[in-house]
């Protein structure tokens, strides 16, 4: 049976989602109010990520918090381009989101970043505080 499922991860930052969905090869919408799902059912949503070649989008939900949560159908073929693209239960795209979020604030507070992807595809960041001459 298809239906949205809403994942574990809070989003708090637009631009490193957004930066994260380009990584990925899908595409952050700001300001699409709703989401398609199986049987091209909508569900409403404050921004939504397309995914190409997928008749399924994934929905971003306003928490009363301010933040964001994230709903996606998995069933199906449909379900499938998502989980191809952004992870079993969008573990590719929150990996991403992360990543992002780490680079932008370790800038921020004055270090260099280097990323790098192992083999078992974790990333790992290293951080090198820049010397102000």
């Amino acid at each position: 049976m298809s239906h949205m499922s809403t994942v574990g991860v809070v989003i708090k930052d637009l631009e490193s989602l957004g930066t994260a969905c380009r990584r990925l090869g899908i595409e952050l919408v700001r300001g699409q109010k709703t989401a398609t799902y199986y049987g091209h059912n909508k569900v409403n949503c404050e921004h939504a990520i397309r995914v190409p070649s997928s008749a399924h989008e994934i929905a971003i939900i306003k928490n009363a918090d301010g933040t964001y949560s994230l709903q996606a159908d998995f069933y199906g073929l449909e379900g499938e381009k998502i989980r191809k693209l952004c992870g079993s239960n969008l573990g590719l795209l929150t990996q991403s989101y992360a990543v992002e979020k780490a680079k932008i604030e370790a800038r921020r507070k004055g270090y260099s970043v280097l990323e790098k992807r192992e083999e078992d595809n974790s990333i790992t960041l290293t951080l090198k505080r820049r010397v102000v001459a």
